[in-house]
């Protein structure tokens, strides 16, 4: 059961690998990484290449959940959006970083960054921006300014970013993306684009031959869930659920 799927619209768990070389691009070497990862998870049958060189292997997308894994230049990434459990996306990028070693030459020192997304997305057609300051309250020094001018605020998106270690290598952020614009606030014609909100846990530069990628992967996606656990659930996605249900 996933514990944190009844708190949004849409719910999911991204895992990006930047590294400082090119990934191998030659047709032999993609396939067989994602042969590889689709033994693993038969059910990623549709493979294709985008313009710009990307290549994705993912599942169908018609039954409100999937999986999906990409190849950029220097970007290896790995996402599942609804999982049943957290824990099946977490596995399911912990495959990825565990078989890139050997399958695309991806080192540890050549790890850039590796970073781990929860995201949630909620469903809002008005102004994202009113909504996210009536939910979540503005800094205090900002309180006068918002209870006396009279125009809708069409540019909030609260964020906080901050060292878990004293060499600042690995980092946690909070972040909300509002993507309601000025046209649609004058209109009063919003689009379905969601409200976004992000809990990600970074990893800066090069790993240690003690510790491997699936390890730092793991370890961030419980700084996450501890974050979440502690404190944004109960400050940030419930109060943006409640008012949005009062909408």
């Amino acid at each position: 059961m996933n514990p944190y799927a009844n708190l949004c619209d849409e719910f999911f768990v991204n895992m990006n690998l930047g590294t400082e070389m090119d990934l191998p691009d030659n047709r032999e070497t993609v396939l067989h990484f994602f042969e590889q990862i689709q033994k693993t998870f038969p059910t990623m049958r549709n493979f294709y290449s985008r313009d710009r060189g990307d290549f994705v292997l993912e599942e169908d997308k018609d039954n409100g959940k999937y999986r999906w894994c990409s190849i950029q230049s220097r970007r290896l990434c790995s996402g599942y959006l609804n999982p049943p459990a957290t824990e099946d996306a977490i596995e399911q990028h912990a495959k990825v970083l565990d078989v890139a070693p050997y399958l695309l030459s991806v080192s540890p020192l050549d790890c850039e960054t590796l970073d781990v997304l929860y995201g949630f997305d909620f469903t809002y057609r008005g102004n994202h921006n009113m909504l996210v300051a009536e939910a979540l309250g503005v800094p205090p020094s900002m309180d006068a300014l918002t209870e006396n001018f009279e125009g809708q605020i069409i540019g909030f998106e609260p964020h906080l970013t901050f060292a878990i270690d004293e060499q600042c290598r690995t980092q946690f952020r909070i972040s909300i993306e509002t993507r309601s614009t000025a046209y649609q606030v004058r209109t009063g014609e919003y689009s379905d684009e969601p409200l976004s909100v992000y809990v990600t846990a970074r990893q800066y530069g090069s790993i240690g031959p003690d510790r491997t990628l699936v390890d730092i992967s793991r370890n961030l996606s419980s700084i996450c869930e501890r974050m979440l656990d502690s404190y944004i659930i109960e400050n940030i996605l419930s109060p943006l659920a409640r008012t949005i249900s009062l909408k």
